[in-house]
């Protein structure tokens, strides 16, 4: 079978995505990855043949946020529904636009059996839908308590118009293809499960598997010592301030701090570290996980999922976009703790940190939260299932 993948080229919206391919892969399917081309290596190294589609998501806020006439250093500050109704319009308007426009002529020379969207990838959905391919949404963590989505579907209905589709048709999780929904029950949204009532697409559970490109952890990571701490605020909304408090927080802890500054931030710049800190670019996060005994984020889905599926609390910062949602998320089952914007003082970061260190009962539900998502169905097993 012909299968074409389609996620935007953000390491939150494609890394989920991955093990389904690499599990479509090894079924014996001949695989496509549809993608802007800054991801493109990557799927190159995974032995995919990649397809150019749909544009950066960065310049997409950017241009988003250049006609909303705020002050670009006000983004941080910015309250989180202007954020989400910005975002509505980049996955709702901005990104579908340009991916629908350059699937089309692919679909129409490599003729796919079935193109899987990943849920923030609109355009391809819509596009699959136009050359009448058969799609599966795929989803990248929780449905943000369907706010995004929502958002997003206030904007995508005039799009499926003007390529001759009926709006009604396309309204709701998914584009009214089945979802493949990596988020446990317990941890999702429960207005989005109540959506798949007998009439629509189903929902389809998929266990989440940590993606990480090899390579290797420092040395001590393994080693015996106090516990380690994982402190990263991802890919998309980094800020250096935010960063360099939690820092000065962890650092004052008794454990082994390891910190990703990732690509928003100079790691060199993050200098006059605790002695028990170190600071790296780039960490292999699926392999780190394992090892660590709390995780301190910005409430990002795969970092979220990835330290529920290895039983780990987490003390989460949120930035921006869903991860307010994921954070309340994490609250509400009792997993974790939150610090909202303007909470997350350094004495407070230590305080909180030290508690989620020492108290069961967080580390209990991660535990249970872990058991869940290992119940759930693997990749290959939903490959086995919908790819026939």
């Amino acid at each position: 079978m012909r299968v074409l993948i389609s996620s935007i080229a953000a390491h939150g919206h494609t890394y989920p995505l991955l093990p389904f391919a690499i599990a479509a892969r090894a079924a014996g399917h001949e695989v496509s990855y549809a993608t802007a081309p800054s991801f493109h290596p990557l799927v190159e190294r995974l032995g995919f043949r990649p397809v150019a589609a749909g544009g950066e998501i960065r310049e997409a806020f950017g241009q988003v946020w250049a006609q909303s006439g705020k002050d670009p250093s006000a983004r941080f500050t910015t309250p989180p529904d202007e954020v989400m109704a910005m975002a509505g319009r980049v996955f709702g308007e901005v990104l579908p636009r340009r991916t629908a426009a350059d699937l089309a002529p692919v679909l129409a020379e490599l003729r796919p059996d079935v193109v899987v969207h990943e849920a923030g990838d609109l355009g391809a959905g819509l596009a699959a839908k136009v050359a009448g391919v058969r799609g599966l949404c795929h989803g990248f963590g929780r449905v943000a308590g369907g706010k995004l989505l929502a958002r997003a579907g206030d904007h995508v209905g005039g799009l499926a118009a003007e390529l001759g589709l009926d709006p009604a048709a396309v309204a709701g999780p998914g584009l009214g293809d089945p979802f493949l929904d990596i988020c446990p029950g317990s941890l999702q949204d429960p207005d989005f499960l109540a959506a798949f009532t007998p009439d629509r697409a189903p929902r389809v559970p998929l266990r989440p598997v940590p993606f990480a490109e090899p390579a290797p952890l420092p040395d001590w990571v393994g080693e015996p010592g106090p516990p380690l701490v994982y402190l990263t605020l991802g890919t998309a909304f980094a800020e250096g301030s935010v960063l360099r408090t939690a820092i000065r927080a962890l650092g004052r802890l008794p454990a082994r701090v390891l910190v990703a500054a990732g690509p928003m931030i100079d790691a060199a710049l993050v200098d006059d570290l605790p002695a028990t800190v170190r600071v790296e670019q780039w960490v292999p996060q699926a392999d780190l996980l394992p090892y660590a005994a709390l995780v301190v984020h910005h409430g990002g889905s795969g970092t979220t999922l990835g330290a529920l599926a290895n039983g780990v609390p987490q003390l989460v910062l949120p930035q921006g976009a869903d991860q307010f949602d994921n954070a309340g998320a994490v609250v509400s089952v009792g997993a974790g703790r939150r610090l909202l914007p303007g909470e997350a003082t350094t004495e407070a970061v230590a305080e909180t940190a030290s508690s989620l260190l020492t108290d069961p009962e967080p580390r209990a539900v991660a535990a249970a939260v872990a058991r869940e998502i290992a119940a759930m169905p693997s990749p290959a097993e939903v490959v086995a299932a919908l790819l026939i």
